[in-house]
């Protein structure tokens, strides 16, 4: 089994790795990873970058190997946990709400740029998956972060609100409310909130046959060991869904502008959707770049596939 520091990840031996926190305006200690090229001199100030983990994940997975890359090509990054997951703090546990996960990327902003060797004016985000619908919210408000890029996005509040692919019609949408309505009674009378389904707490070997496409998919990276990770159970309190459907993450966007958005997506990636209707609801500066021959999941950890060059430059010229 895994240890809870322990990465899915070889550490390279380009970077070294500080085991950081910060509190968020809610009083919440997020737990995070801080990757520095080897050879920093800490007397000068270097660009950084914060990655934000896939929805469900945690700083040992896929965010530490784009925060080690980054890392190896000169920035200053930071994989952080969400708040309530992960390492970071916050009670009850496995709670996932969009505005306090939106408020750890700013809080992240805060830590950084007050690093003495970090130019807290050249200070960028990765969301990848859900946590890329977060990083392009905070972005809409925090002026601060001068660029954004999304990789393999999730529109969380737009699925949960609408279903996949926008099929929820009004009727399921309020099956589901007065679902999640007494399912907050439950939680109430318990004095424990209840849970969506976890993965194996132990990695497993294959993928059961019966799942759908979706679903084996996430199966296949965080309950094998391609990605499996203690703190990565790949469920939250069923009643977070509530914030989700009453807080959209997209209305603002276009407000980023004039700081530039580049969304990252795999040619056959089931969440292509996402990246493209925010690409066309983003103002200029933008770009939509898609990565031949890889799905959703080939963009959390496949070093071969993931443009990190493309990154790189992005990320060189606009900050």
């Amino acid at each position: 089994m895994i240890k809870n520091n322990q990465k899915t990840f070889t550490i390279s031996k380009k970077v070294t790795v500080e085991k950081v926190s910060f509190n968020n305006r809610y009083g919440i200690t997020v737990s995070a990873d801080l990757y520095l090229p080897k050879e920093i001199n800490k007397s000068h100030k270097y660009p950084a970058i914060i990655v934000g983990t896939p929805y469900g994940g945690v700083k040992e997975q896929g965010a530490g190997i784009y925060a080690q890359e980054m890392a190896e090509r000169g920035f200053v990054t930071l994989a952080f946990d969400e708040s309530y997951n992960g390492e970071s703090s916050g009670e009850p546990r496995r709670i996932s709400s969009p505005d306090i996960f939106v408020e750890d990327f700013s809080a992240a902003v805060d830590f950084i740029g007050t690093r003495p060797f970090v130019e807290r004016n050249k200070i960028g985000v990765i969301g990848i998956c859900g946590s890329g619908g977060f990083a392009l919210t905070a972005a809409q408000v925090d002026k601060r972060i001068k660029a954004v890029a999304t990789v393999s996005m999730y529109d969380m509040s737009r699925v949960m609100r609408n279903g996949w692919e926008d099929s929820m019609t009004d009727g399921q949408r309020n099956q589901t409310l007065n679902q999640l309505a007494e399912q907050r009674w439950k939680d109430f009378e318990s004095k424990e909130p209840e849970l969506t389904p976890t993965f194996p707490s132990e990695p497993v070997d294959k993928v059961p046959e019966e799942l759908d496409p979706i679903s084996s998919e996430f199966f296949g990276y965080y309950a094998t060991k391609r990605g499996f990770h203690t703190n990565s159970v790949g469920a939250f309190t069923k009643t977070s869904a509530m914030s989700f459907m009453n807080f959209p993450l997209m209305n603002y966007i276009k407000s980023i502008s004039p700081r530039p958005v580049l969304f990252i997506m795999g040619e056959h990636a089931h969440s292509r959707y996402f990246s493209e209707d925010a690409y066309q609801m983003a103002a200029e500066p933008k770009e939509l770049y898609v990565v031949p021959n890889s799905g959703h999941v080939d963009l959390y950890d496949r070093t071969d596939l993931i443009p990190f060059d493309k990154v790189k430059s992005f990320f060189t010229e606009n900050m």
